[in-house]
């Protein structure tokens, strides 16, 4: 009986003190006696006589002391839905919130206590503990998912269900794990000796199996990176003065200045920071405008970024 939940024993709610009392008396005594499962029975009676939050309070208190974490909670809830309810029955619901890992939950219960009295002293106290356990679990959550994460990431591309081509021409370009294929872009993957369509589609297809594509991890952060390090080297052969000529001083081909703007490709510099896939990448980019580019490089003393 004593673990029983209130819904049954409550029945049709009488509100009648005076027939309460008598069972509100011998909670108390039961109490004082320490004979917790006898004062949690009486405690019921008095609330199935009267319900009221104190009658209700005083169940879920015996209920959670007993260690009937369930229905305490389901008793601590019906106390707060009641008028006028104690601010400890939210600080107490909090903590078996807190215990069972509902964080969100025995925060908003915190809250409500903070908004009546923000000067509460376990309720401040109780709402640093369910941050602390709530940022720990995050922390927590994002450590096994990157783990998770840098574990597919590792998965060697022998594992996967790939033509001897499409595996040799991957072990030629030094690509060995499913994060180096999200680390190349498709343009840069074509523009390797003997790497076909063929082998293009088959890979594509099996990253799309798996959620993934080609070039995923390739933000614009990293390109920017790779370029200033890049731009960076070379102002110690060739000098920030030719580094920073303008492109538009030259007279390029029409299909090779769209090429270029397309690219935010302003300087020499912003030129030779790029590749060759970058650029055959562009739509309607051929080998001419290639050739054209390369001259305009060549007579100020730099090529391309190669490819590592």
């Amino acid at each position: 009986m004593a673990n029983a939940g209130l819904d049954t024993v409550i029945g049709a709610n009488r509100n009648d003190p005076a027939a309460a009392a008598p069972f509100v008396k011998k909670a108390q005594q039961a109490e004082a006696d320490g004979h917790w499962v006898q004062a949690l029975e009486a405690w019921k009676e008095a609330a199935a006589k009267d319900r009221t939050a104190k009658n209700i309070f005083a169940c879920a208190r015996l209920q959670d002391r007993l260690g009937l974490d369930d229905d305490a909670l389901r008793t601590y809830e019906e106390c707060t839905r009641l008028p006028s309810p104690p601010m400890q029955a939210f600080v107490n619901m909090a903590v078996l919130l807190e215990d069972a890992g509902q964080f969100t939950r025995a925060e908003k219960m915190l809250k409500k206590v903070l908004e009546v009295n923000p000067t509460h002293g376990r309720g401040r106290l109780f709402m640093k503990d369910v941050k602390a356990s709530k940022d720990m679990l995050y922390d927590e959550e994002i450590a096994r998912e990157g783990a998770r994460r840098d574990a597919l990431m590792d998965t060697p591309v022998t594992d996967f269900e790939l033509s001897v081509r499409a595996r040799n021409c991957l072990k030629k370009m030094a690509i060995r794990t499913l994060g180096d294929l999200l680390r190349i872009s498709e343009a840069e993957l074509l523009s390797y000796k003997n790497f076909g369509e063929t082998s293009l589609v088959e890979i594509k297809s099996m990253l799309s199996a798996k959620g993934l594509r080609l070039g995923q991890q390739l933000d614009r952060g990293h390109y920017d990176k790779i370029r200033t390090e890049m731009l960076e080297k070379l102002k110690d052969s060739v000098g920030e003065e030719i580094l920073n000529k303008s492109l538009a001083q030259f007279e390029l081909s029409v299909r090779a200045r769209k090429a270029i703007q397309l690219l935010g490709i302003h300087t020499i510099g912003d030129l030779a920071a790029r590749t060759e896939a970058e650029l055959m990448g562009v739509k309607n980019f051929g080998q001419t405008s290639l050739d054209e580019l390369r001259q305009v490089l060549a007579a100020n003393g730099l090529t391309l970024r190669q490819l590592d």
